[in-house]
Order: C-alpha cells, then sequence, then structure tokens
C-alpha cells in the first residue's frame, strides 16, 4: 500500500536548512516526492511511501531541524501517482 499527503509548514522554515533536512529524513524513510520553499515563507512537501513512513515524516515536519521553529503543519491527501523513486529539493 502506498500513501501519498502534500504538507504544507509555516514557521520560521526558510533560510534555516529546513529542505535539506527534510531530503535527508526522506531518503532514511525510503520516501519519493519533493520539498520547496513557497512565495509565502512557508515550505511545502510531497511525499509518497509507505503510510508508516510517510507518517514518520510527518512526525519529524512537526519539529524540523535544530535551527527552525515549526508553528504549523496543513497536510492533505494526494491520490498515488508515478512519482520518480527518489526525493528531492525544488
Amino acid at each position: 500500500m502506498i500513501k501519498c499527503e502534500r504538507f504544507r509548514v509555516s514557521g520560521r522554515v526558510q533560510g534555516v536548512g529546513f529542505r535539506y533536512a527534510t531530503l535527508h529524513e526522506a531518503h532514511r524513510l525510503g520516501l519519493s516526492g519533493w520539498v520547496r520553499n513557497l512565495p509565502d515563507g512557508r515550505v511545502e512537501v510531497l511525499a509518497q511511501g509507505a503510510p508508516d513512513r510517510v507518517e514518520a515524516l510527518c512526525a519529524w515536519l512537526q519539529r524540523g531541524p535544530p535551527a527552525a521553529r515549526v508553528t504549523g503543519v496543513e497536510r492533505s491527501p494526494e491520490p498515488a501517482t508515478a512519482l520518480p523513486p527518489d526525493f528531492d529539493i525544488r
């Protein structure tokens, strides 16, 4: 079973290594997808993989890397798609 979710993370999440730390965590969890900065200061993440791994990433996004200060994580389910098998920064 594959799960796909979109996350929008708010707080102090740009300029603190959030995208690179998310990339590392997604690789560690074996997820596919991407992470990118949004013009409004949030970070957007699309993650796909085993449901427990996507949930683990969601829990990590609540904290983020040490320099980040996460104030909120919005999540929405997405249809599973044929994403490339890797996770990257956009």
